[in-house]
């Protein structure tokens, strides 16, 4: 069944929820939703989404990302679900926590990994420009190399940055 998702505001989504008509879905990928999450939603990541799991055929679907920008531009897929209505929460989880709804956080998942990449990068163009200062000019090569990368991240969407943190120790997190 194809269908347009509508906007959904946090106020109405919470109370669908409450009702026991609606369920959240979290579109985001487990180490997102490690470090924060809305209290009681589902985790249905994006790179292995399946419109036929779970079963949510006589409920109400409100699908949210970290912004909800993933939601929208993703939403012909999320449509494909089989389920009675499918919402996209305007906002997502940033607009439902300006709202002081419930979310669950866990300070000890490790931090976004698109955080984890500007930290990195911010850090070695610092090093490679007070090398450059204190022991030789050519050490600003390494501040060239990494806004080179960004600007071929930015451009082309592949972090060789990212993938490299995504497989560290403290990246590996469960499924919830």
């Amino acid at each position: 069944m194809t269908r347009s998702l509508g906007a959904i505001d946090p106020e109405t989504a919470r109370r669908l929820v409450q009702s026991g008509d609606a369920v959240l879905i979290d579109v985001r990928e487990p180490m997102e939703r490690a470090r924060e999450r809305i209290a009681g939603s589902l985790s249905m990541p994006l790179s292995a989404f399946d419109p036929a799991a779970p079963n949510l055929r006589d409920r109400v679907v409100v699908f949210h990302c970290k912004s909800g920008g993933r939601t929208r531009s993703n939403a012909p897929r999320l449509a494909s679900v089989d389920c009675r209505e499918a919402y996209v929460l305007e906002g997502g989880l940033d607009a439902w926590t300006r709202a002081g709804f419930p979310v669950e956080v866990d300070r000890s998942a490790p931090i976004d990994l698109q955080r984890q990449v500007m930290i990195a990068a911010g850090t070695i163009v610092l090093i490679g420009i007070a090398l450059a200062i204190e022991v030789s000019p050519w050490f600003i090569a390494v501040a060239a190399f990494v806004g080179a990368g960004m600007v071929f991240a930015g451009v082309t969407g592949f972090c060789g940055m990212a993938r490299i943190l995504a497989v560290m120790p403290w990246n590996r997190v469960p499924a919830r």
